[in-house]
């Protein structure tokens, strides 16, 4: 049946963050990829208005696809599926991070799918097995890190364009219920995880959420001056508003934003000299020797009969004496 541009843009309007449009135009993937985003971050839903003709056009041509011939490269497509293999990869962390091997299994395995599924959008394809592969052979080099999604999944996303290709054929002629069962699935693999994450780790999540935000704000002390850039873009209406003399209310919120991140840097420095075992004022070389005892303590090699927890401690003390390290070359 012929696809109408009339009723795509009704579909668009009033279900385009869900991917109505999408489903009922054949495109599966990209409904799919909707559903999950929530159009794009909204983002992309709305970018789309002006594309929908040339889908509605594509999907009632009659004219052969070309498989051999290879896509060219798209920095859109490339930055879709690193944006979207880091969303997959932080939902696992969320919902997944508490399982054995995760950094092996879940994290790989989720931000490869992410990838995958926005290669997998429209007209082109690419290699699942060479998709995950990357991610799974990555994953491991990151080991204990909660930025590890970054670099996986741009990684990833650099192995999905080496293997990008049109697809064989346009569309689909499975029934229509066939179609939704397999999304159903897809969407429940999704959000099942985050479900039970919400009803029954609160804890966990909170804890893993925070040690994100905190990897994020030591890489920013890394690189100082990158941070000092985004910090200056943040406040800017903060200190535009105070030259131009309006400094109550909502603007006032823009500095306490600040003032909680710093509080939130001194508990990190604090809860690390605690998982150390030492004082506030100890030396570099109390530091240091702290630091060797217990990682002798808590090398997983030396504790076969309690693993779990050998790792747990053993990221901690690895983790707290990076923190002290970075902080203390900043002085």
């Amino acid at each position: 049946m012929a696809k109408r541009l009339l009723v795509t843009v009704a579909l668009w309007a009033l279900g385009g963050p869900a991917g109505l449009h999408h489903l009922y135009l054949g495109r599966d993937n990209h409904a799919l990829l909707w559903m999950l985003t929530l159009g794009g971050f909204g983002v992309g839903w709305l970018w789309e208005l002006w594309l929908l003709p040339g889908w509605v056009a594509q999907a009632n041509s009659t004219s052969e696809q070309h498989p051999d011939e290879h896509p060219p490269l798209s920095p859109v497509r490339f930055f879709g599926q690193a944006l979207v293999g880091i969303y997959f990869g932080l939902v696992a962390f969320i919902g997944l991070s508490t399982l054995p091997g995760f950094y092996f299994l879940a994290l790989p395995l989720a931000v490869g799918l992410g990838v995958h599924l926005v290669s997998e959008v429209g007209d082109q394809a690419s290699d699942l097995h060479s998709t995950l592969l990357a991610a799974f052979i990555t994953s491991p080099i990151f080991y204990g890190r909660p930025v590890a999604i970054l670099p996986v999944s741009l990684a990833t996303s650099v192995v999905a364009q080496q293997h990008r290709r049109y697809k064989a054929s346009r569309g689909t002629s499975e029934n229509l219920s066939v179609r939704l069962y397999r999304m159903g699935l897809a969407y429940l693999a999704f959000t099942t995880p985050l479900a039970y994450c919400a009803f029954y780790n609160t804890a966990a999540t909170a804890s893993y959420v925070a040690s994100t935000i905190g990897a994020a704000l030591d890489w920013l002390h890394v690189f100082p001056s990158l941070g000092g850039v985004l910090e200056s873009i943040l406040l800017l209406p903060f200190h535009a508003a105070k030259t131009l003399g309006f400094t109550g209310g909502y603007f006032q919120e823009w500095e306490k934003v600040f003032v909680f991140v710093q509080s939130f840097q001194n508990e990190r420095q604090q809860m690390a000299y605690k998982v150390l075992g030492l004082r506030d004022d100890a030396t570099p070389e109390e530091i240091n020797k702290s630091y060797r005892e217990l990682v002798k303590i808590w090398h997983p090699d030396h504790n076969r009969h309690r693993v779990a927890e050998a790792e747990r401690r053993f990221i901690e003390v690895q983790s707290a004496y990076e923190l002290l390290t970075q902080m203390r070359k900043q002085r």
